[in-house]
């Protein structure tokens, strides 16, 4: 009956119009059915079907014997209360509030996440194997490794030996170095003009600029970058450090050496600072010059560096027991860098030789799928505007359409180069890289822009903040200081508009008000800003194009991370904008 007017007629299915009156006294209810006899069970119950669902996770254990069946309550009888039956034989509840045992096939919320996860990580994993099988075939691993170390330590000469023994270099051409070192009156650097190829570096004997070299062994292919040593070329060491996956750190045993490039003024303590800074994950310590007379392979020495040497690196960020390693060889004879060394000259030593070490070490982590991003090292004209560079992430193919940042240059790949100058079709993550590029003239191209997806580009800001830990500087920081940024192959001076925040050394909390100045020992949050757009991503995306290193009067003040991107039109362009602006009355 309706509310709104209860004179109304009411209309129920099957009947006809009732006035009120009538259906106010209900009909009788119809009298219940007659009780059903079943019959008395005899035999077990079949189980009822379960689904399970069993994604990636371990098989579980067969159901167990269902248990003998009760005898059925009569009619007159109050049915007595379900004993607990094992859960093979009954179906779980379908609360997912209490999860299931681990060996259990039911289907839960923790289960499901747990299976989840293993079948996107086996996804992944096959996706990537088939991208790289669809690109190079069947291909070794490629590892970038980077020599580092003071001065005069031996690794132009570690470099060309191994490239020698690797059969990269010919004897015909090594015999030839020797004879034109021997007539200049340097009769020991053969070995290094493998990789010091201009006649700057060969006459001095120091290296200026990044040596780079390729050579294979049994299961992986290597690229050498030889960093230079001396304190002066240092932001070309930051340059070679940033395209690199392994650091090899060469340390000269001789007497007096070791000292020097360790103390304040030498150059191992900032070239660990500075590849660790750069993102290269894994140290290899080598310990040169062994076999010198004031050496003589002896077990002392060599415990006495490792000893000097283990705290720093702590320090400095690396785990000891997992991303670094000590080998003692003879980079001029030879001895430890390919096969182990003999018993009679070394009885002590029992570990990898160098390349046994690189060979078996576990490898980085490429995202081979992420958005392309290639920062630009070097460049010059040949036939065209050539680019060199390390794949960060991503890959690329001849013919593909991309963009260069900061300045949004519309490019198209031509040619790609790998190590050997021999032409590929493709290039992926991890690989060193020579592109020829169309679209684009080499004038308009500078070390520190990045290739990149167009669907996808990197970020071109003037201002970000960062994370800041000041390490080294003899007056304070106040904001409007300025520095020269290093961050992947870039260079680029900038200003500290202002300091943000400092963070508390004893509680690690930033602090509310921003800090007046900052001093050695600090770590800080400040407002970074350059003159012209620069290619950065925040650190925790893209670790490579978010670590910096801040250097002022040869040396390295700071380093950082990129925490917030601000992008956004600049004052400049606001004010470029006004200028143009036409107001009809």
């Amino acid at each position: 009956m309706s509310r709104l007017n209860a004179k109304a007629f009411e209309f129920v299915p099957g009947q006809g119009f009732r006035t009120p009156q009538a259906a106010s006294t209900p009909p009788p209810p119809p009298p219940p059915p007659p009780p059903v006899d079943r019959p008395e069970q005899t035999e077990a119950p079949a189980p009822a079907p379960t689904i399970s669902l069993n994604i990636g996770a371990k098989p579980a254990p067969p159901p167990a014997p269902a248990p003998a069946p009760a005898p059925a309550p009569k009619a007159d009888e109050p049915p007595a209360a379900p004993k607990p039956a094992p859960a093979a034989a009954t179906p779980p509840p379908r609360s997912t509030a209490s999860p299931a045992p681990a060996s259990s096939k039911a289907f839960t919320l923790d289960r499901a996440k747990q299976d989840t996860a293993a079948v996107a990580n086996e996804v992944q994993r096959l996706v990537d194997e088939e991208t790289l099988k669809d690109l190079y075939g069947q291909v070794k691993e490629h590892l970038n490794i980077v020599f580092i170390g003071h001065v005069d330590a031996g690794k132009s000469t570690m470099g060309g030996n191994i490239l020698y023994l690797s059969g990269m270099v010919d004897k015909r051409t090594l015999e030839k170095y020797e004879r034109e070192a021997k007539e200049a009156g340097r009769e020991s650097w053969y070995l290094s003009w493998a990789l010091d190829s201009t006649p700057q570096e060969r006459a001095k004997g120091k290296t200026v600029e990044v040596g780079r070299a390729y050579f294979e062994t049994k299961s992986r292919r290597y690229t050498i970058l030889d960093a230079p040593g001396h304190k002066t070329f240092v932001p070309s060491m930051i340059s070679g450090a940033a395209q690199a996956d392994v650091a090899v750190l060469v340390i000269s045993a001789r007497k007096g050496e070791f000292e020097t490039g360790f103390e304040k003024g030498g150059q191992t303590r900032e070239h660990i600072m500075l590849v660790k800074t750069a993102g290269v994950s894994k140290l290899i310590c080598v310990i040169n010059k062994m076999d010198d007379s004031t050496v003589g392979w002896s077990k002392e020495r060599y415990d006495e560096i490792k000893d000097k040497l283990t705290p720093f690196i702590k320090a400095a960020g690396y785990n000891v027991k997992t991303d670094v390693c000590f080998i003692p060889v003879s980079a001029y004879t030879g001895a430890n860098l390919k096969d182990r060394i003999e018993k009679k000259v070394c009885p002590w030593w029992d570990g990898p030789s160098l390349l046994e070490q690189l060979d078996t070490m576990p490898m980085v982590n490429r995202k081979i799928n992420a958005p392309l991003m290639m920062p630009i090292s070097e460049k010059y004209k040949d036939m065209g505007t050539i680019v060199v560079g390390k794949i960060e992430s991503g890959h690329l193919r001849k013919g593909d359409s991309l963009l260069l940042m900061p300045n949004k240059t519309e490019v198209e790949v031509t040619a790609i180069y790998n190590e050997m100058e021999d032409e590929v079709s493709s290039a992926l993550c991890g690989d060193n890289v020579r592109i020829r590029l169309r679209g684009v003239d080499d004038e308009d191209i500078s070390p520190g822009f990045v290739l990149t997806s167009p669907n996808n580009p990197v970020h071109a800001v003037r201002q970000f903040e960062a994370q800041l830990a000041i390490l080294d500087h003899k007056n304070i920081i106040c904001a409007g200081y300025s520095a020269v940024m290093h961050c992947h192959t870039l260079a680029e001076e900038v200003t500290l508009a202002a300091l943000l925040h400092y963070f508390d050394k004893a509680t690690g909390r930033k602090s509310r008000k921003p800090p007046q100045f900052a001093k050695r020992g600090q770590k800080i949050v400040a407002l970074i800003e350059t003159s012209a757009p620069v290619c950065v991503e925040r650190f925790v995306d893209y670790p490579q194009l978010g670590r910096f290193t801040l250097r002022d009067e040869g040396k390295t003040i700071a380093i950082g991370k990129v925490t917030k991107l601000i992008g956004g039109t600049s004052v400049d362009e606001a004010a470029e904008g006004v200028a143009n602006l036409n107001v009809n009355a």
